[in-house]
C-alpha cells in the first residue's frame, strides 16, 4: 500500500499567516460599516450554526482568528457529525472584531467542511469493501492544506501533497521520456526514496509497468468491468501492487469500482467541485 503523509493536522503559524493574508484582502483599511455603525466598545455574543447535516471541519479556524479577550465555546469537534440547525459554537467578543472577520472564518469553514462532508459519503459505500478514498492536487491554489485537512476530517485519505513528495508518472511522462522503462530509470536515478507509481489506461501497459519497477498503478478511466480484467492480470504478476482506480468517479457510479479488487479510488471532484456546507453566524 503506497501511502503518503496525511494532512491531519494545520500548523499554527501556517493558519495565522494565511487568516492574516485573507484578512488584509478583504479588510485592508478596516470594516468600515461596522466602524461607522458600531460602539468600539460593543461586547456581542453569537451563535455558529449548521444549515445542514455536515461533518465539521474548520474549527481550528475559528480557533486562530481570535485572541483570549474572545470566548469561544464549542459543542463539536472537527470531524463530529452535526446535524441541520446544532448550535456548532458561541462566540462572545467585541463586535466589530467579529463582524470584520465573519465572513473570512465562515468562508473557510463551508468550503472545508463541504469537503468532508462529500468525503464521509464516499467512505462510507468504499469502506465496506476496505478501499480508501483518495483525494487529488486538484485543489484550490492556496487552500490546499485546508482541502486536504478537511479530507481527512471525513475519513478520507491524502493522496500525495505536491509535485515534490510522490512520484506519479503519467502518459505524457511517457511520451517525453521515451517509454515506461526509460522514465522509471530516470526517476530511480534520483535516489528519492520515493514510491513509484505509473498511470495506465488499457491493460497492454500493465507488465510493462510492473516489470519497469512500479511499486502502484494507477487504472485510468477503466470501466468497472475493464478494470477487473486489469486488478486481475496485475495481481498475477504482483501480488502486492498497489493498484488506485480514477477517472469519472462519482458517488452514482462508486459502487461499481469498490467491488473490483483495487485498494484505493481517487476523486478530485472530493475538491474541485464540492458544496459548500451551509453554515451561518448569528448573534444573540
Amino acid at each position: 500500500m503506497i501511502k503518503y503523509n496525511q494532512i491531519k493536522e494545520i500548523p499554527k503559524e501556517y493558519l495565522v499567516k494565511k487568516i492574516n493574508e485573507y484578512l488584509q484582502e478583504d479588510s485592508p483599511d478596516g470594516d468600515i460599516t461596522t466602524v461607522g455603525t458600531i460602539s468600539p466598545d460593543s461586547i456581542i455574543e453569537a451563535e455558529l450554526i449548521a444549515k445542514d447535516d455536515i461533518i465539521l471541519s474548520g474549527k481550528n479556524v475559528v480557533d486562530v482568528m481570535f485572541d483570549s479577550n474572545s470566548e469561544i465555546v464549542y459543542n463539536f469537534e472537527d470531524g463530529d457529525e452535526v446535524k441541520n440547525r446544532e448550535i456548532i459554537a458561541t462566540i462572545k467578543g467585541n463586535a466589530i472584531e467579529i463582524l470584520r472577520k465573519e465572513r473570512i472564518f465562515l468562508n473557510l469553514m463551508q468550503r472545508m467542511s463541504g469537503i468532508a462532508t462529500t468525503t464521509k459519503k464516499y467512505v462510507d459505500i468504499a469502506r465496506p469493501h476496505n478501499v480508501v478514498v483518495l483525494d487529488t492536487r486538484k485543489t484550490t491554489p492556496g487552500l490546499r492544506m485546508f482541502e486536504k485537512y478537511s479530507v481527512c476530517m471525513g475519513g478520507g485519505q491524502n493522496h500525495r501533497y505536491s509535485l515534490s513528495t510522490g512520484i506519479l508518472i503519467k502518459d505524457n511522462h511517457i511520451v517525453a521520456a521515451g517509454g515506461v522503462h526509460e522514465a522509471v530509470i530516470g526517476c530511480k536515478k534520483l535516489d528519492s526514496f520515493l514510491p513509484i507509481q505509473i498511470e495506465v489506461a488499457k491493460k497492454e501497459q500493465i507488465q510493462n509497468a510492473i516489470e519497469s519497477g512500479a511499486e502502484g498503478l494507477l487504472l485510468d478511466n477503466m470501466s468497472p468491468e475493464y478494470l477487473v480484467e486489469c486488478v486481475i492480470f496485475a495481481r498475477e504478476i504482483r501480488k502486492d501492487i498497489f493498484l488506485e482506480a480514477s477517472g469519472g468517479i462519482n458517488l452514482d457510479n462508486l459502487g461499481g469500482y469498490v467491488t473490483t479488487g483495487i485498494d484505493a479510488v481517487s476523486v478530485g471532484a472530493l475538491t474541485h467541485s464540492v458544496k459548500s456546507s451551509d453554515i451561518s453566524l448569528k448573534f444573540i
